[in-house]
């Protein structure tokens, strides 16, 4: 029997899907059971897709009948996962008053079957989600909303199920930002893969992984360059110490397609968790936006730490951990790294100005580049992304790029507070990476003894001079800017009357 699309899903369908689900549990609600639906959804129609692929294969080459094929097509050896016929989508929603029981019973037989996926669809609590009357109407109308499409591979347009997973992830960034998640918004994970430029062969390494979408951008680059093939023979490693967030990389890889890739939970500054015989793997490149100024790995954790060689340059003080995170990217990585990090680790004295004059010293500072500020849902700040190249070109051996791309952004299409870094910005900001070559008021090459003579101080405004633009005003900018002051006040003047109607100060 073929696959009912009932109709073709496209990336719009599935994200307006997505939509009304985050619609239903608003804010009272982790969104992480969303995501865990759409994974089960996926699971049980992918399932039911490949016992019909592998029925056509078996009756064309052996010419059994169906009933015969049909015993043979639940053979692992044709599924990517295991799902057992008793806990298919249509089994668990089948008896409504047992719903919640059949979830629970569904994730945890799905675990028990698939090893790769213990720890991830089991990590969230159906039974506990549902103790409320209210929550178990809204389990049921979660699953009345994912009924809607069928979730096989026939059935979706390219990357939609990929992206699905991801808006969900974006559309609550800004609130799970308040409770110290942290989402990396994508076109800035995209302006750090087009610097790094990964190739099929190469391995790629997060160390702060959280969601894995620097990974996931890592396929991408080279999927959309050389396709599927190419993009699977990308090595993705990620290590992420909370296991919520883990199991959410995990969904998130398989959501997206990939086949090889390899997340662990783990601490990486104290017990990285990628070996070989002789000591810690090595990768070709490494990339993250790990916790920015983050507390507790002092020089007296960091002792205690497995591969404390590591951490030759220095112990970095017990209130900011940024250099920590760059000792280990660096001691990592065959060629080169990337990291986001806060502006502060750029100038701050006392240990962390030793370990960076020593990095700047031995000559692997490769380029500082300044973000926009008001790009990360947890921060106005403007951070800083810094590459370090283990491979520098000879003449460009003592020299560092510094480039001021503080103005490359444009305003974001939903989030009126935030700006985003357009695929232009992404474009100009690569651009003059790879010329590494001075512009006026945009980039400076900048000697490893001027960096000295400045004593240290990788700030780039410090050797990057804004062309003087005083005389000319942005009216444009300046009127937008005062709409939205003028939004706001509009919405908190609307706020205070309705609080004033319920305590009858005003009809």
């Amino acid at each position: 029997m073929a696959v009912d699309c009932f109709s073709k899903i496209t990336k719009n369908d599935l994200v307006k899907l997505v939509d009304n689900a985050a619609d239903l549990i608003r804010t009272s609600v982790d969104y992480k059971y969303i995501l865990v639906l759409l994974f089960i959804k996926r699971l049980s129609d992918r399932w039911k897709e490949e016992i019909e692929d592998a029925m056509s294969e078996i009756i064309e080459e052996t010419g059994i009948n169906e009933s015969e094929a049909a015993k043979r097509a639940v053979s692992n050896e044709f599924h990517s996962f295991m799902v057992p016929e008793n806990v298919l989508w249509n089994n668990i929603r089948k008896d409504r008053d047992k719903l919640t029981e059949n979830m629970s019973r569904a994730i945890n037989e799905i675990a028990k079957e698939n090893k790769e996926l213990d720890g991830v669809v089991n990590r969230i609590d159906f039974i506990d989600f549902t103790k409320t009357r209210e929550n178990r109407i809204l389990l049921e109308q979660l699953f009345a909303l994912f009924d809607k499409y069928n979730f096989s591979n026939k059935c979706i347009e390219g990357d939609a199920m990929g992206d699905a997973y991801e808006h969900i992830l974006m559309r609550f960034a800004p609130e799970k930002a308040k409770e110290g998640e942290v989402y990396t918004p994508r076109e800035v994970v995209r302006l750090m893969v087009d610097i790094l430029d990964p190739q099929p062969g190469m391995s790629v390494y997060d160390p702060a992984c959280g969601s894995g979408g620097m990974l996931i951008e890592a396929y991408e680059y080279v999927k959309s360059r050389m396709g599927v093939d190419k993009a699977n023979r990308v090595g993705l490693y990620g290590e992420e110490r909370s296991p919520t967030t883990y199991a959410l990389a995990k969904m998130n890889t398989i959501l997206h397609d990939i086949s090889e890739s390899h997340l662990e939970v783990g601490d990486s500054l104290l017990y990285p968790k990628f070996k070989t015989a002789s000591g810690l793997r090595h990768f070709d490149f490494v990339l993250a936006n790990p916790p920015w100024s983050q507390k507790g790995y002092g020089e007296d954790t960091l002792k205690q730490a497995e591969f404390k060689d590591r951490y030759a340059y220095g112990f970095v003080p017990q209130r900011y951990g940024d250099w920590a995170w760059i000792e280990h990217m660096l001691y990592t990585s065959k060629s080169k790294v990337a990291v986001i990090m806060d502006q502060g680790a750029l100038f701050r004295s006392n240990s962390e100005k030793i370990i960076r004059q020593k990095i700047v010293d031995e000559k692997l500072l490769d380029s500082v580049i300044l973000l926009p500020e008001k790009i990360f849902y947890n921060t106005g700040a403007a951070g800083a992304i810094l590459i370090f190249n283990k491979e520098k070109q000879e003449e460009y051996k003592d020299k560092v790029l510094f480039i001021d791309a503080s103005k490359e952004y444009g305003k974001h299409p939903d989030m009126r507070k935030l700006n985003v870094i357009t695929n232009a910005n992404i474009n100009h900001i690569v651009s003059a990476y790879k010329s590494f070559e001075s512009i006026d008021g945009f980039s400076k090459v900048v000697s490893v003894d001027d960096i000295k003579a400045k004593d240290y101080n990788l700030n780039v405004t410090t050797f990057v001079s804004p062309i003087d633009n005083e005389s000319s005003i942005d009216i444009t900018g300046t009127i937008e800017e005062l709409n939205g002051i003028n939004a706001d006040l509009g919405e908190v003047e609307e706020k205070l009357n309705g609080y004033l109607k319920e305590l009858g100060y005003i009809d």
